[in-house]
């Protein structure tokens, strides 16, 4: 079976509505089946099934996989904990008397939120449910508002711990830690240019400023030491997660778990925000969110073996190489790749299965392992802000009510910001690899 007709196949089964993993699951085993169809071989063809279904087990079976689901359940005890709440009280206190203070405030939020989640859509929720109406009540528009934190949840990709980091670092070999400190900086270079269009639309459009004054009495009717004494916790979060990690003290994966005991204790006996009751359900939003990840998981590392068994990455590199000899060309065109590519495929199965194929030339013209991967998790990031397969767009849906397609034409200028980052990113290695030198 050639590459082509299998990717073919896998596309087709695609777009007439089979689910991706078992998509993935059956082009896995397709070659095997065309390989000994006919050949009354049924003995191999049954050794070939049975080791594709070890491969299927083995590959969720990892240490470093591991921190996905800790990561997920963090996220989830967190988001019911209202963690990103105490934060927006913090940073409006500081600005709701500024011009765009208080969408700053909401961008300031997702940021510091996305450093304990690791997850775009996960992001959205959390600081959506609270800031979306926050901003509504003070006079920004619906659209204005739910697009902003639609496109600032890709934030959650963005900076460690990212979920696609852990992704890419197992497919590829990456060290993770690597990857989570590259994140950082190409994170606040976007967290500075969706500050600088928050800023700019309420220039252009402008405030109620009524209402942002009596905000902002209100709140600083409360002080900030008692803002300060309600807050400290939820700000501190990022710096033992992540503390934990660069300081040598546990891997990514043992920090996931730091990061599930202590939202528990902040939320369940220092905020007390979140009841013991109330921890069935979190851990069924956690599995159910986790669970549909693992097979998909599993389905494509097991079509990576099958492509690297047909020698896909070479043939792709030898195509590549032979075709374009400019490495700003070949980036381009990569990027042009992973943005249509995200438009209809989720992240994690385009992670798995995509890098292990581009890597290799990228590194062939020159392109550092964690530069790459860094640029390619900004791509996934875009993809969650574009239709059809954009999941934050339909979170924001979901929280606000906006029709997805009307949502999906608001979200554009905001976007706009992540489309500069991204040729930031691509063209100056500086911004990815500053601090692991």
């Amino acid at each position: 079976m050639s590459l082509v007709l299998l990717f073919v196949i896998f596309a087709l089964m695609l777009s007439v509505g089979v689910p991706i993993a078992v998509s993935l699951a059956i082009s896995a085993i397709l070659p095997s089946f065309w390989r000994f169809f006919g050949t009354g071989d049924s003995a191999a063809l049954l050794g070939e099934i049975q080791m594709m279904v070890r491969t299927l087990f083995s590959a969720v079976d990892s240490f470093t996989l591991l921190a996905i689901p800790m990561f997920v359940l963090a996220g989830a005890i967190m988001s019911a904990g209202g963690l990103s709440g105490k934060l927006f009280d913090v940073f409006s206190y500081f600005l709701a008397n500024k011009r765009g203070g208080m969408p700053c405030a909401a961008v300031l939020t997702t940021f510091f939120y996305a450093t304990t989640s690791g997850s775009g859509p996960a992001t959205v929720a959390a600081v959506g449910t609270m800031a979306i109406p926050a901003l509504v009540s003070l006079g920004y528009g619906l659209k204005f508002a739910t697009s902003l934190i639609a496109v600032a949840g890709g934030l959650g990709v963005i900076l460690p711990p990212s979920i696609p980091y852990v992704l890419y670092g197992s497919a590829t070999g990456t060290s993770i830690g690597d990857l989570f400190l590259a994140g950082i900086i190409p994170g606040v270079l976007i967290c500075g240019l969706l500050l600088v269009y928050a800023w700019l639309h309420c220039v252009r459009h402008g405030e109620d400023t009524e209402k942002l004054m009596s905000h902002y009495a209100r709140v600083r009717e409360r002080g900030l030491l008692h803002l300060f004494k309600n807050s400290i916790w939820a700000i501190i979060a990022p710096v033992i997660i992540l503390g934990s990690i660069y300081s040598g003290i546990a891997s990514p994966t043992e920090a996931a778990v730091i990061a599930v005991i202590y939202s528990l204790v902040i939320s369940l006996f220092v905020y007390r925000s979140l009841k013991f009751a109330d921890l069935r359900s979190v851990l069924l939003q956690a599995v159910n969110t986790y669970s549909a990840l693992m097979f998909v998981l599993a389905a494509a590392l097991a079509f990576g073996r099958t492509l690297t068994l047909m020698r896909a990455p070479q043939q792709v590199a030898e195509f590549m190489t032979g075709t374009f000899t400019s490495i700003a060309v070949m980036l381009l065109v990569i990027n042009i790749f992973l943005l249509l590519i995200g438009t209809f495929m989720d992240t994690a199965p385009s992670i798995l299965i995509l890098a292990p194929l581009l890597l290799p030339i990228a590194a062939e013209m020159g392109v550092h392992p964690v530069h790459f991967g860094v640029m390619m998790v900004l791509n996934k990031a875009i993809s969650f802000a574009t239709p059809p397969v954009g999941v934050n767009l339909f979170v924001g849906s979901s929280l606000t009510g906006l029709p997805v397609m009307t949502l999906a034409r608001a979200v554009w200028p905001p976007l706009i910001t992540l489309f500069i980052a991204l040729l930031f990113i691509t063209f100056v290695p500086w911004f990815t690899l500053a601090l692991i030198y």
